[in-house]
Formats: structure tokens, sequence, C-alpha cells
């Protein structure tokens, strides 16, 4: 492996084009449905979209995933094999799976078209890994946000599938595809319809001098005069607990792994995926330009530059997530 690629993410053909721009080697995205994990109003693609997409992208040799990566509904599977079977119309390379039943139906019918495995699957060991390229071919796996940099090497030392992980962005602290959180609170799921904590449940509440904000009709957060409003996603809410108010799941903070490129190289990973389908073009190409700043200094021997992202990241703070963690 010569250079990591760097995978990053798009919410609207604007973005994307600002993703190709700034320098991505491939970029991501979903169709407007409950087919991809980030099924909000005014994201996502037409089929159309896809299809000026991917020509744009290619023309300036970038790639296009596309991802298909909720759980079908039980007895619905046609828009799910509807989305599989026009990315692959369309020349998409590759798709994002992440249920089995799906994933047996691209790799039935469309035997040409490349699959990874998306993060929403929760792949975390070998035999899981050795399972889905063995009964599917799988390419690729995204690795879930709770392996630390030296649990990513065994398992990249254990296995001959690629892997892909996030260096920026918003965390999930749950294992992915497995958190009911928004389902409990909103009826609807990141895992089947494709939306985490939607803005249909959100209200804003004052209270006396205090904003409370709500979620589906819970109290998320409740700040104090002065204090910054942020977005009312579950996991991210201040919780009472024996008298004290804290985030009892993740607090507010975004990833950022760019100072450990050497050693997720060492670890064996190809990929590095930038989240943010839901952000707009202008962080787009502000945080792509600045990782691919980063990479092609690292990939020429030359020390990686210390570039400002602060103004990006979410709740004003960064962390190198579980990557770093010392605790079990």
């Amino acid at each position: 492996m010569d250079r990591f690629e760097l995978i990053c993410p798009a919410g609207t053909p604007a973005a994307l084009r600002a993703a190709v721009e700034a320098g991505a080697d491939a970029v991501y995205l979903g169709f407007r449905d409950e087919t991809n994990a980030r099924n909000f109003p005014g994201l996502n693609f037409t089929r159309q979209d896809l299809a000026e997409s991917i020509a744009f992208a290619h023309a300036r040799r970038v790639q296009v995933f596309v991802a298909i990566n909720t759980y079908p509904e039980a007895g619905n599977l046609a828009p799910w094999h509807r989305a599989v079977d026009d990315a692959a119309r369309l020349k998409a390379d590759a798709v994002i799976l992440a249920d089995l039943g799906l994933l047996d139906y691209a790799a039935r019918t469309h035997p040409e078209l490349r699959l990874h495995l998306s993060v929403q699957a929760s792949a975390a060991n070998a035999e899981a890994i050795r399972l889905y390229r063995d009964a599917f071919g799988v390419r690729r796996i995204v690795l879930p946000r709770v392996l630390t940099v030296p649990e990513i090497a065994k398992l990249n030392a254990e296995v001959d599938v690629e892997t892909e992980v996030f260096v920026f962005g918003g965390l999930c602290p749950m294992a992915e595809g497995r958190c009911s959180l928004s389902s409990y609170a909103t009826g609807l799921s990141p895992n089947k319809q494709g939306v985490c904590s939607p803005a249909s449940h959100v209200r804003y509440e004052p209270r006396g001098k205090a904003l409370a904000s709500t979620l589906g009709g819970f109290t998320i957060n409740v700040f104090g005069e002065g204090e910054n409003a942020g977005y009312p996603t579950l996991c991210k809410g201040r919780f009472v607990a024996r008298d004290t108010a804290a985030y009892l799941f993740e607090e507010p903070t975004s990833l950022n792994a760019m100072d450990l490129l050497p050693e997720l190289k060492s670890a064996g990973v190809r990929a590095l995926k930038i989240e943010g389908r839901q952000r707009g073009k202008a962080y787009i190409g502000a945080v792509v330009r600045a990782y691919r700043e980063a990479l092609d200094a690292f990939a020429a021997g030359r020390p990686v530059p210390r570039i400002d992202l602060q103004a990006m990241v979410e709740g004003g703070t960064q962390t190198t997530g579980a990557y770093t963690r010392a605790w079990r």
C-alpha cells in the first residue's frame, strides 16, 4: 500500500463537486429514500443526479460509492433491490451494504459489482469479516468506531480484506446498526428509515432563562443563558444522574485522527473516511482539502502540517475517539 485512499461524503451534487475538486479519491452518497442511513429532507441523489455525478467524478478519476446501508423492511424488499440494480446500471464503483439478504442479492444479481461492508454491519472480528468475504465476495470492510489502533492492526494481520476507518466527523458511541435510541424516542430509526434524531421531532423550548432541546417529547438538554444550544442527538444528551447533569453516553465532540496517520498506516488500513453527508459544501470542501494536504505530505515523507479544523468540529472539541482509548 503506497498511499491512503481518501473517502469523502456528499449529501448533494454540489457537495460531491466540492469533494472532488478538493481532492477526494472517492465520494460516497445515497439515494433520496430510506435505503441509506442519511435519509433527511433536502439531502441525497435522484437517479439522474447520480448519473450526472458519476460522469463528473469519473472524468476526474474519482470513484463513486453508493451507500445502501439500511436494513430492508420485511415484505418490502423492492426499494433496496432497485437501489442496488440502479447503482450497478449507472456504473457506481461500489455499493456499501449492511444487510445479509441484500449482500446475497447483490452478489448473485450483479457479480461484477464491487461490494463494501457498511459500518452499519458492525463487523469487528476476523471471523465475521471472513464470512462476509467468503459468502458474498466483500472486498472492503468499514470498521466500527469502537476499535483501538492495536486492535485494527491485529485484525488486518488476520484477514485479506481491505479496511476503511473513519478519521473525521461525528462519533457514534453505540455499535453501529445496533442502536435503538432514536427509534425509541421518535419511532424512526437510522437502521430502518435512515434517520437518527430527525429534525421533524426536534423542538426548542424556553424554560425561564434557559433553553431546552427536546426530541420526540423527551428533554435532551437544557442550556443556560449564553450557552450555545446544540442539536438534540439523543446519545449526546445531557441527563441528570445522582443529582448531577452530565453527558452520560457521549459528549458532543468530533473525531479528528489526522495525528494518527503513521499509526493507521502501520496498522494496515487502506482507506480513510470523512463523515458528514448532512453537511454543506463549504464544510466538505474545507475538510477534504485539509485531509488531502495532510495525506499528500504524509505520502511524500514530509511532516504532516498542523491544520486548524476547529471551526468544523461539533461542540468545539476534537478527539481521537476509541483509537487511543486506555480504558476497557
